[in-house]
């Protein structure tokens, strides 16, 4: 057989589609180990908000040594009594705070804010107070619950959210094609009622939240909501192209950037600022700030979530109109 015959041209074309693939493939897999390490690796503490109770000379005197230890990593700020530094905290002013006033020191937290942040206030506090010669007391200001003293619960919700938002844009499209108003209202529906079977789990099963139920899981709700209708609007207008950029994009980019587990001020500056505009991590954020100070914190992450319903519900309804203008314009280009 002649080396140019069509056998050998074969071979060729499957050579390069084996070449193509195993470098594109790869170059995904690199990109995917980026996303999701990345991140995780140059996370710590940034301009994370430290109070202390004192003179203005003794924040000086704190702030100063701390930048020398910890370059950006806190913000000092004085607070004139422990009960102010401890509505500072509430408030979500700050994340923790140092009390001098007393023979030994006391170092405030906030577990429930995150303990990646809470653990490090706490040893900085006790090396601080070791290079003094003091004890170091630490009170939790806004615990975590005894039923889950680590936030395994709302520190895990990345996924789920990721998932309640997808699968349904999926599941109610095939299942009722063609059927908009069935589906549109599959999405609000199920939306609700998985803001309450999460927060009914965090609550009951996890012990995760000791507070009322409903708030978290109309936070929940809305970060649902927030995934799923934006993913089945661009689907309306645009195909399966645009349903499945948006789609990996959460899933590869809000997902690892949301920070629910150690919240966005422990991740690096840009990634925590993506990730609180996307979905994933504005519904940790909320969640997390309904859950155990009350709302306080979380204000911009509603509206964040509330724009992202809203542009959903706009786009869906523009679908057909999308689609009408598409098929003229085909139309006329065929008659041309």
């Amino acid at each position: 057989m002649s080396p140019l015959t069509p056998s050998s041209g074969s071979h060729r074309k499957h050579a390069a589609v084996w070449a193509a693939l195993t470098l594109g493939l790869s170059v995904i897999l690199l990109a995917l180990l980026m996303l999701f390490i990345s991140p995780s690796l140059h996370s710590g503490p940034r301009d994370l908000g430290l109070g202390v109770v004192g003179p203005q000379e003794q924040a000086a005197s704190v702030a100063e040594t701390l930048e020398d230890q910890s370059p950006g990593a806190f913000t000092v700020q004085s607070f004139e009594s422990a009960e102010d530094l401890e509505q500072g905290i509430r408030n979500r002013e700050i994340v923790g705070g140092l009390d001098f006033t007393e023979p030994d020191m006391t170092v405030y937290v906030a577990s429930a804010g995150s303990t990646a942040v809470s653990g490090t206030v706490s040893n900085v506090g006790a090396t601080m107070a070791a290079g003094r010669g003091q004890a170091a007391e630490i009170v939790d200001v806004v615990p975590l619950p005894p039923g889950d003293p680590t936030g395994v619960g709302i520190g895990g919700l990345a996924f789920p959210l990721v998932f309640g938002g997808i699968v349904p844009a999926v599941a109610f499209r095939s299942m009722l094609s063609g059927q908009r108003w069935w589906i549109f209202a599959g999405l609000t529906g199920f939306s609700v009622a998985g803001g309450f079977v999460v927060a009914a789990v965090l609550k009951y099963l996890f012990g995760s939240i000791e507070g009322p139920l409903v708030p978290v899981a109309a936070s929940v709700a809305l970060g649902i909501a927030a995934l799923a209708l934006p993913l089945a609007g661009l689907n309306e207008c645009f195909g399966t192209k645009g349903f499945t950029i948006a789609a990996m994009s959460m899933m590869f980019v809000g997902n690892p950037f949301a920070g629910i587990a150690t919240s966005a001020q422990w991740l690096p500056g840009g990634v925590a600022m993506i990730g609180q505009l996307l979905p994933p991590g504005a519904a940790g954020t909320l969640v997390r700030s309904v859950a155990y100070f009350d709302g306080v914190g979380g204000g911009a992450a509603a509206l964040t979530l509330a724009v992202w319903v809203l542009a959903g519900a706009a786009l869906w309804f523009s679908g057909p109109f999308i689609k009408a203008a598409k098929t003229r314009r085909e139309a006329v280009a065929a008659a041309a």
